[in-house]
C-alpha cells in the first residue's frame, strides 16, 4: 500500500559532486532518496542506508521538494527550505511555502553564478516565480480537492498517496513532479511517493467565530488552474481542449462544533476568462486593441469547456459581467453567440451590466444578481455533511461561473455576495442564525468574512494581473469609499506599467514552470538575452529620455540668451514629440512579450473577427510622408533659425568687442 503522509522534514546531505541524499527526521529509519548528478537518477534507498563517510549536512532544513526542472545546461532540483503555518483543516496543518534553494544537478553549473547568460536568465524566471506565487501545501490533507469530491471518492482514496488522488488541474507543480511520479509507476519497489509534495497556487484563509454560543470556523480555498496559466494580457479566452485562462474554483468552507468533522457544509464556485478565442494586444495605450479570432474551432472549443466543468459540478449557471457597450461589447457578443451555437443543456446563461446597475457607487444593486440567480442557488444547494450521518444531508448539484474581462474585479464582488448569501442560508439551517437574522448583525464576524474574501481576491489579482483587487474596499466595508477609489487609481497605473513593460517574463515564467514550454538540453538561442530590434527603434527611448534632460537642462542652467533658448527649446521639444510619437505608433515594438513562446499568431492575426483598432505596428505611408514633410519644414525652420541666432550672436560679440576697444 502506498503511504499516504509525506515526510515532513528532510535533511540533504551532499557527497561532494556525486550525489544528493535526503535522509527524513521521522520516522527514524524510514527510506533516503539519492539524486545522483551525473546520471540524473533518482533512488530510494534500503531502510537504514549508512550515508557515504564523506557526505556533508545541508545548511538548511529541507520542508519538501518542489520538483525537478531541466533548463539549457542541466538539470535543478527546487527545494522549500521555509514555510509559514497558515492554519489547521481537518486537523491538519496548512503551510505557505516561503523560501526555496535551487540545486543543479550538473557539478560543473553554478545556480548562482551560471556560465551561459541563457542558463541565467533561465534561472531568474525559475526565482521569480516561486517569489512571485502563493504556493500552500499540507502533509496529509488534499487542498486541491474540495470536500464533496474528497467524499465521493473517500473509501477507495484510502490508502492512496496525495499526489495520486489530487486534482489534476490545482496540482500546481505536477510538471515538475513528473520524474519522480515515473519512477514511481514504473517500479514498486521504488515507490517515491512519501516524497512527492503537491502543491495549491492560490489562497487559503481560515478563522474561527461564535455566533449565538455556536463555535464554528469558516474557510476560504481558492485554486488556479495550471492549464493555460499566466498573465493578464498574455493568457485570455480558452485554447483548443476548451481550457479557459485564469480559471480558479473557489471553495467556501464552514465547519460547525467542537471539531472540524462534527458538521462540514461546502460551497463551491468558478471564474474564468470568456471561453471564445480572444485578446488584447498592448500597444502601449492603456486600452489595449480587442481582437476577436472568429475560428472554425470556436463552438466546439466552447462546448468542450462547458461540458467538462459539467462533469465536474453539474448544472451551471454562466454568469457573464462584461459591459454591453463600448470596448467589452464584442467580447459580450462573442460569448452569447458561441454559447447559443454549442446548445450545451444544463448551462443557463445569466447576464448582468455590472456597470450601468451598479453605477455612481450603487453597490448595493448587486442584490439584482442574487435575485435573479436566487432559484439556481436553491436547486444546486451546497455540500453538508454530519458525522452521525451516514450519507451527506445535501450535496452540492451545480455551480455559478461567473465572468467578467479580466475575472478579477467585478468578478470578485459578485463571488463575495453570492458567497454571503449562501453563507447566511447554511447558519439558518443549521438553526445558528434565528429566521431573518443575517451575518451582518455581528459585527466580528462580518469583519472577519470580508478581509477574508478582500485577501482571497488580492492573492488572485496579483498571480494575474501583478496588482491588488480593485474595489476591494466594498468588499471589506460593504461600500465603496473615496480612499478605495484613489486605491483602485493607483493600482490602475501600476498594473499598466506591469501588463505593458514587466509580464512578458512573468508569462515565460508560467510557461516554464508548468510545462508549456519545455526547453531542450544544450538550447541558448540568443533572442532570450539579447536586443534584435532595428536600431532606430531602440534608440528612441533614448533620444526621449536625452530629450527631456536638455528641456530640464536649459530651465535650470544660467543663460546668456533668451532669444537663442527659444530655438534650443524647439530644438529638443521637436525631438522629444517626434521619439514619442514613434514610440506610439510602434507601440507593439516597446512591450515586454513572452520570448519562450512568442504571440506573433495573435498580434498579426487577419483572420476573420473583430478587431477594435491596429495600433501600434508602425506609421502607414502617407502618415509617414506627412511626418517627413513636417519634420523636413521643421529642419529648414531650424537651420535658418540657427543663421539668424548665430548672426546676432556675432552682432552682439563685434559690439562688445568695439566697446572693449
Amino acid at each position: 500500500m502506498f503511504p499516504k503522509t509525506l515526510h515532513q522534514r528532510l535533511t540533504l546531505y551532499t557527497n561532494g559532486n556525486e550525489t544528493y541524499t535526503f535522509v527524513p527526521a521521522e520516522p527514524v529509519g524510514a527510506r533516503s532518496l539519492t539524486i545522483y548528478r551525473n546520471s540524473g537518477d533518482i533512488v530510494l534507498n534500503a531502510p537504514n542506508a549508512p550515508l557515504p563517510v564523506t557526505a556533508e549536512r545541508y545548511s538548511k532544513t529541507i520542508y519538501g521538494i518542489y520538483g525537478l526542472i531541466s533548463l539549457a545546461l542541466t538539470d535543478y532540483i527546487i527545494v522549500i527550505t521555509g514555510r509559514e503555518l497558515r492554519g489547521r483543516l481537518m486537523g491538519h496543518n496548512v503551510y505557505r511555502a516561503t523560501e526555496y534553494d535551487i540545486l543543479p544537478l550538473n557539478p560543473d553549473v553554478s545556480a548562482t553564478a551560471p556560465s551561459h547568460p541563457v542558463e541565467s536568465h533561465l534561472l531568474a524566471l525559475v526565482r521569480s516565480h516561486l517569489a512571485g506565487g502563493a504556493f500552500f501545501f499540507s502533509y496529509a490533507w488534499d487542498l486541491t480537492r474540495r470536500l464533496q469530491a474528497q467524499w465521493a471518492t473517500l473509501r477507495e482514496d484510502a490508502n492512496r498517496p496525495l499526489w495520486e488522488v489530487a486534482d489534476d488541474r490545482f496540482f500546481w507543480n505536477r510538471f515538475l513532479q513528473t520524474r519522480f511520479i515515473e519512477v514511481t509507476r514504473s517500479n514498486p519497489d521504488q515507490n517515491l511517493s512519501a516524497y512527492i509534495l503537491p502543491l495549491l497556487y492560490g489562497s487559503f484563509d481560515v478563522r474561527g467565530e461564535n455566533i449565538n454560543g455556536h463555535p464554528l470556523r469558516i474557510c476560504l480555498i481558492s485554486r488556479r488552474s495550471r492549464y493555460r496559466a499566466g498573465t493578464r494580457y498574455f493568457r485570455r479566452g480558452i485554447d483548443r481542449d476548451g481550457r479557459a485562462a485564469n480559471f480558479n474554483e473557489t471553495e467556501q468552507i464552514l465547519l460547525v462544533g467542537p471539531d472540524d468533522t462534527s458538521v462540514q457544509l461546502s460551497f463551491v464556485q468558478t471564474r474564468g476568462s470568456v471561453p471564445v478565442f480572444w485578446a488584447e494586444v498592448n500597444t502601449l495605450r492603456y486600452k489595449p486593441d480587442l481582437q476577436i479570432m472568429d475560428l472554425q474551432e470556436t463552438v466546439n472549443a466552447t462546448r468542450k469547456h462547458l461540458l467538462a466543468n459539467m462533469s465536474i459540478y453539474g448544472e451551471q449557471t454562466l454568469v457573464n459581467l462584461v459591459d454591453h457597450e463600448g470596448h467589452e461589447g464584442p467580447v459580450k457578443e462573442a460569448y452569447e453567440r458561441s454559447i447559443s451555437e454549442a446548445g450545451v443543456p444544463d448551462s443557463r446563461y445569466e447576464y448582468f451590466d455590472f456597470h450601468n446597475e451598479c453605477k455612481h457607487m450603487h453597490w448595493d444593486r448587486i442584490e439584482v444578481l442574487l435575485s435573479r440567480i436566487e432559484d439556481d442557488l436553491i436547486r444546486y444547494g451546497y455540500f453538508h455533511l454530519e458525522a452521525s450521518k451516514p450519507e451527506p444531508v445535501m450535496v452540492q448539484k451545480g455551480a455559478i461561473r461567473t465572468n467578467c474581462m479580466d475575472n478579477l474585479d467585478r468578478t470578485n464582488v459578485a463571488q463575495s455576495a453570492i458567497a454571503k448569501w449562501i453563507l447566511n442560508r447554511q447558519l439558518c439551517a443549521l438553526g445558528i442564525l434565528r429566521e431573518n437574522d443575517v451575518i451582518d448583525n455581528y459585527p466580528e464576524v462580518i469583519k472577519d468574512f470580508r478581509e477574508m474574501w478582500a485577501d482571497h481576491a488580492n492573492l488572485i489579482s496579483i498571480a494575474y494581473s501583478g496588482t491588488g483587487a480593485l474595489k476591494t474596499d466594498f468588499t471589506r466595508t460593504g461600500e465603496r469609499t473615496r480612499k478605495g477609489m484613489l486605491e483602485d487609481g493607483y493600482n490602475s497605473v501600476m498594473r499598466y506599467l506591469k501588463n505593458n513593460f514587466f509580464d512578458g517574463a512573468r508569462q515565460d515564467a508560467f510557461d516554464l514552470m508548468t510545462g508549456a514550454f519545455v526547453p531542450r538540453r544544450g538550447w541558448v538561442p540568443s533572442s532570450l538575452v539579447r536586443d534584435h530590434r532595428r536600431l532606430i527603434v531602440r534608440a528612441m527611448p533614448y533620444i526621449f529620455y536625452f530629450s527631456l534632460f536638455m528641456i530640464f537642462a536649459g530651465l535650470t542652467l544660467p543663460r546668456t540668451s533668451d532669444y537663442s533658448l527659444t530655438y534650443y527649446f524647439f530644438l529638443w521639444f521637436s525631438l522629444m514629440s517626434f521619439s514619442l510619437v514613434f514610440i506610439f505608433a510602434h507601440g507593439v515594438e516597446y512591450v515586454n512579450w513572452p520570448r519562450l513562446i512568442p504571440l506573433t499568431h495573435i498580434v498579426y492575426y487577419s483572420g476573420p473577427g473583430y478587431r477594435s483598432a491596429n495600433r501600434g505596428k508602425g506609421f502607414n505611408v502617407p502618415v509617414l510622408d506627412q511626418l517627413k514633410a513636417s519634420a523636413d519644414a521643421g529642419a529648414r525652420k531650424l537651420v535658418e533659425g540657427h543663421q539668424r541666432a548665430k548672426s546676432k550672436i556675432e552682432e552682439i560679440e563685434m559690439g562688445a568687442k568695439e566697446r572693449v576697444d
